[in-house]
């Protein structure tokens, strides 16, 4: 017998969304960690609300919403608002049950900068790292450390003259020269200041009006440099490339600590993109981590083979496993010609993983949010998600 297409409203539901979910499904192993380390953080979330006033979104679930969109590459806080409303899974990892409303996007965009202000992104991946089925799965001795590039929610065009400072004009007289990785150091501001009967060195074009967008815009000639330039959208992003022969972008820096023995990230920092960023960060990381209490060994690129960064690590009572320069390397034959200097080396391309992770399944690639602070705390809620989505086989292996 054919079956009926017709359809008519169901006025009651008996099925709970707990039942719907498979038995098996990753999600689940990954929200009862999830629930642990919230409960974890109740004290910290007490002293961030009043106890008067209505009640705000309850920041369990905001987080849980926070880790879902990176999971599952959803773009945008709309987004997730939109498929929070009509998808059963995502209702039941985030605690909200068939009938309930979503909030609406502004507004949880409002009670989300309120974890920020407590740093909730960081606290949660220091309690989910110290879970205690998470704990016996990390390296205490060996670690490793990089960098990577996050786009900022800013266009070039938005990259304008600084009122106080006039562009230089490139020597060769064309193409536009942006800075490289260590063009903040050694790119000087200019000094110059336009008098009467000196024209300015800016194109009448760049100095245009914020409603004035789209207008045409002449750079060749024009040498633009963190210094003299910034970004009227996001005045905190940095004009860098990552190499020569790529093209420079207004970015972010974001920077990790994984451990080696299952590559899952133990440390997060964010900072502005430069040529110094790198090994500030991953010294900041390492005394975090590992305050000089044992011998510890770091593996990491040659960006990171510097003479002055190698004498801080072995001051920090960590032996540096950096990948050696052709050339004037500080890392001494003592170093190199130990076993465990090789499988650091082979060990430290795991957190290209993570990374890799964070901008194809997470929200890492081209950040929506402006500010070191906003960003920050986004990359280090992708790379706690990512640390989630290695777990359910780390945890039954």
């Amino acid at each position: 017998m054919r079956g009926s297409d017709r359809r008519s409203g169901e006025l009651f539901s008996y099925v709970d969304l707990e039942a719907r979910v498979p038995a098996k499904h990753p999600l689940r192993k990954i929200r009862q960690l999830v629930n642990d380390v919230l409960a974890s953080l109740d004290g910290e979330f007490a002293m961030l609300y009043s106890a008067l006033g209505r009640e705000s979104i309850p920041p369990e679930r905001l987080l849980r919403a926070l880790l879902l969109q990176a999971l599952f590459t959803i773009r945008s806080e709309r987004q997730l608002m939109e498929q929070l409303d009509y998808n059963l899974l995502f209702r039941w990892f985030v605690g909200l049950g068939i009938d309930e409303a979503v909030w609406v996007p502004t507004v949880f965009t409002k009670n989300r900068d309120r974890l920020l202000e407590a740093d909730v992104a960081a606290k949660f991946m220091s309690e989910l790292l110290a879970h205690k089925e998470v704990r016996k799965l990390l390296s205490d001795e060996h670690f490793s450390v990089d960098g990577t590039l996050i786009e900022a929610w800013a266009s070039m065009k938005s990259f304008q003259p600084k009122p106080t400072a006039t562009e230089p004009v490139a020597k060769d007289g064309g193409g536009s020269s942006d800075d490289g990785p260590a063009g903040d150091a050694r790119t000087k501001p200019s000094n110059t200041k336009p008098t009467k009967t000196e024209p300015t060195a800016q194109p009448k074009a760049e100095d245009r009006s914020r409603n004035d967008r789209n207008a045409d815009v002449d750079f060749h000639g024009r040498r633009r440099t963190n210094e003299t330039h910034a970004s009227i959208t996001d005045p905190e992003a940095r004009l860098y490339r990552k190499g020569k022969g790529k093209e420079a972008k207004l970015c972010f820096m974001g920077h990790a600590l994984m451990e080696n023995r299952h590559g899952l990230i133990v440390e997060t920092e964010l900072t502005h993109a430069d040529g110094f960023g790198e090994r500030k960060a991953a010294l900041a990381m390492i005394n975090r981590r590992c305050p000089g209490e044992r011998q510890i060994t770091v593996g990491a690129d040659k960006g990171y083979d510097m003479a002055d960064f190698v004498a801080d690590l072995r001051a920090m009572n960590a032996t540096p496993h950096v990948a050696a320069k052709v050339k004037g390397s500080a890392v001494d034959g003592r170093t190199m010609r130990h076993a465990g200097y090789a499988v650091s080396q082979r060990k430290r391309k795991r957190i290209e993983e993570a990374f890799g992770w964070g901008k194809t399944v997470g929200t890492a690639a081209k950040t929506m949010l402006r500010g070191v602070a906003r960003v920050g705390f986004q990359f280090t809620l992708n790379m706690a998600a990512y640390n989630l989505a290695c777990l359910p086989k780390l945890l039954t292996a």
